[in-house]
This record gives structure tokens, sequence and C-alpha cells, in this order.
């Protein structure tokens, strides 16, 4: 199942013109401890240690879906870095970086200056699939309640007035 996700992701190639959802299936509920669905995943940080999203629980978030070879995923980097910096103390930002390995992900992550940023590897897709994500470079925005409220490609303009209007609630 996992070599098919690899094959579909890749023949997706970098971020394209198809339509965003924006309304997505959404995760509602919450596990027994609490947690949003949508944050009930962890994953493993680029310097091999344990993540779990639930850390998100309570604010708004930004997942980033990118790939080490995507060129769109490379342009995309220091506007997500300036999301962060700006952001930061009401979103949660995290990179989740597929279709490629972890050395890869950790020049990528270097090379473009994105390190402020925490960053999962998830080289078998396997929270890319939790959230559909069907190619990279695409977003999945969570507000504060744990419900995803949208998940698509956006440019670095929409990005921005997006990330704004998640903020501002």
């Amino acid at each position: 199942m996992s070599a098919l996700l690899v094959a579909l992701l890749a023949a997706g190639g970098c971020a394209s013109s198809q339509a965003a959802t924006s309304d997505p299936e959404p995760a509602t509920g919450a596990t027994s401890a609490g947690t949003p669905l949508a944050l009930a995943f962890t994953g493993s940080t680029l310097d091999g240690g344990s993540y779990d999203a639930s850390a998100l629980a309570g604010r708004p978030a930004l997942l980033w879906f990118w790939a080490p070879w995507c060129s769109t995923c490379a342009v995309e980097a220091q506007s997500v870095t300036d999301l962060h910096d700006e952001y930061g103390d009401r979103l949660g930002v995290l990179g989740i970086g597929g279709l490629g390995t972890t050395d890869a992900m950790r020049e990528f992550v270097d090379d473009f200056q994105v390190g402020s940023v925490q960053h999962l590897t998830d080289p078998a897709g396997v929270i890319w699939q939790q959230f559909g994500i069907a190619q990279q470079s695409w977003y999945v925005m969570i507000d504060a309640a744990g419900t995803v409220v949208f998940r698509g490609y956006l440019d670095d303009l929409q990005l921005t007035g997006k990330v704004r209007e998640l903020t501002a609630q």
C-alpha cells in the first residue's frame, strides 16, 4: 500500500493549480485524552526525536506537507519561516517532509534555512495519508478547536491571508 501511495504522490509532482479543499471532511471529536482527532498523531523529528502533535492543541495550527526535491516547496520555505517567526506565539507550525530520505530532508531544511520550524520525517507517507495529501506542497490548517478548516495548495500571498484569518479568531 505505501508503494502505491509513493507512486501516486510522485506522479502528482509539485503543487499544481488543482482546486484546494476549503471545506474538507472535518476531523471532529477528540481522543479519550481530550486531544482533537486532527492532532492525534505522532512522528519522528528530523533529528530522530519523537513528536506528539497534541502539543499543537489549543491554538490554530499550520501543517506544511513538503518534499525535499520539490522546487515549489523550496520557494515556499522562506514564507513558512516568516509566518512561523511572525505568528509563532499564536500559531503552531509543523513541516511534514515526505517522498524522500531523512538525509535529503535535513539537507532541504539546512539549505533553505527553515530550521526554526519543527519538521517531521514521513518517508512512508503515514501522516500524509491521514490528511489525504496527494501531492506536495500542500497545507492543512486546523483551528483552535481542532477542526481541519483548510486543506490544499496556497501561493505565498494566499497562505499569508489564510494565516491572518486563522489567527484572528
